[in-house]
C-alpha cells in the first residue's frame, strides 16, 4: 500500500501574491478553519492580462488583496472549480469591480436527488443562486490569461467540480478534489463517493504531475499521492464493512469504531464521509443499508 502523508507545513502568507510557477500566482484568503485549513487559495493566471480562479469567500480584505495583485490588468474571466461558498462567494463583487465574466461548470446542484425526509447537510455551503456567464464543459480547452487551460470534470466532492490543467506545464489546479493537507470531504447528496473514485482515476491518468489545490500547498509526485488517496479510501471501505460485520449497525457506531476519541469537528466530518462510503458500499451490495427516520440501519451483506 502506498504511504499517504499529509503536508501540514504550509505558510500561506495570507493576502500576499506568491508566484508558484511562471504566470501562476496564489493569493490566500484569511478564512482559516477546520474545513479550509489555512484558507482558500485564489489563483491569478497570465501576464499582461489575467484570469482569476476561485476568488474565495465574501471578504472585502481578500477582495482588495486580489485587486492589488491584479494591479489594473484586464481580467478576462473569473473561473470557479466549484460552487462551495468558500470558493465562490466573492465572485459577484470581483465581477462588479473588474467587469469580468464568470465561468464555471453550471449552477450548483446535488449529485443525486434528495430521498424522502433527507436533509442536505451542506445546503448552506452551496452557492445556489450563482449563474455562470459561460458554462465550462469537460474536455474543453479554453484560452485565458494568454494560457491554454484544459477543463477536466472531477465530480465527487461537489457535483459541478472542475480541475484546470495548465497545458504545456506539469501543473493542474485541483480545487478540492485532491488536497495535500487532508483527504477530501465527501458528503452525500452534495457529493458522491462513486464519482470521487472515478475522478481520482481520471486525474491519475492525466499528464499532470503536480497538483495545485485550493487549500494548502502544491503536491509534487502527484500521481503517487493520488493513488495513495485512493488506497486510503478503499481501506476505509474495508474498515466500514468489517465494523458492520462486527456489530456496528449505525453510522454513529461505525464512526466510533473507526475514529475513536476524535474532536467534535473531526467527528462531524467523519460522519459525513462514512455516510458517503455507506451509500457507495450499499449500491455495490457490499453491505445492506436501510434508510429510516433514525438514519441508516446497517447489516452485513452475508449472514454472520
Amino acid at each position: 500500500m502506498a504511504a499517504l502523508t499529509f503536508n501540514l507545513d504550509f505558510d500561506p502568507l495570507p493576502g500576499q501574491p506568491v508566484e508558484i510557477a511562471p504566470q501562476l500566482v496564489r493569493v490566500t484568503a484569511s478564512n482559516r478553519g477546520p474545513f479550509t485549513f489555512t484558507g482558500t487559495n485564489s489563483f491569478l493566471i497570465g501576464d499582461e492580462h489575467v484570469v482569476v480562479v476561485d476568488p474565495g469567500p465574501d471578504d472585502d480584505t481578500h477582495l482588495q488583496a486580489l485587486l492589488g495583485a491584479i494591479g489594473g490588468r484586464r481580467v478576462e474571466a473569473i473561473i470557479l472549480t466549484h460552487t462551495h461558498r468558500d470558493h465562490s462567494a466573492l465572485a459577484p463583487k470581483l465581477k462588479a469591480a473588474t467587469g469580468a465574466p464568470l465561468w464555471f461548470g453550471g449552477k450548483h446542484h446535488l449529485s443525486r436527488p434528495l430521498r424522502p425526509g433527507e436533509v442536505d447537510p451542506l445546503a448552506s455551503s452551496g452557492d445556489w443562486g450563482l449563474v455562470p456567464d459561460r458554462v465550462l464543459h469537460d474536455g474543453e480547452v479554453i484560452t485565458a490569461g494568454g494560457r491554454e487551460l484544459e477543463v477536466m470534470a472531477t465530480p465527487g466532492h461537489c457535483a459541478n467540480h472542475l480541475a484546470f490543467g495548465l497545458m504545456g506545464t506539469p501543473d493542474i489546479l485541483s480545487g478540492d478534489h485532491v488536497m495535500g493537507w487532508n483527504s477530501t470531504l465527501i458528503a452525500v447528496p452534495d457529493g458522491s463517493m462513486a464519482d470521487y473514485f472515478l475522478s481520482l482515476d481520471r486525474i491519475i491518468a492525466s499528464p499532470y504531475e503536480r497538483y495545485v489545490p485550493a487549500h494548502g500547498g502544491a503536491i509534487a509526485d502527484a500521481r503517487h499521492y493520488a493513488r495513495a488517496l485512493k488506497e486510503h479510501r478503499e481501506l476505509r471501505n474495508s474498515q466500514i464493512v468489517e465494523a458492520v460485520e462486527g456489530g456496528a449497525h449505525s453510522v454513529d457506531a461505525v464512526v466510533s469504531a473507526i475514529y475513536p476519541g476524535v474532536t467534535d469537528a473531526i467527528r462531524r466530518a467523519a460522519t459525513l464521509t462514512v455516510t458517503a462510503h455507506v451509500e457507495y458500499l450499499a449500491d455495490r451490495r457490499w453491505l445492506r443499508a436501510e434508510s429510516g427516520p433514525a438514519g441508516w440501519l446497517l447489516q452485513a451483506a452475508r449472514p454472520q
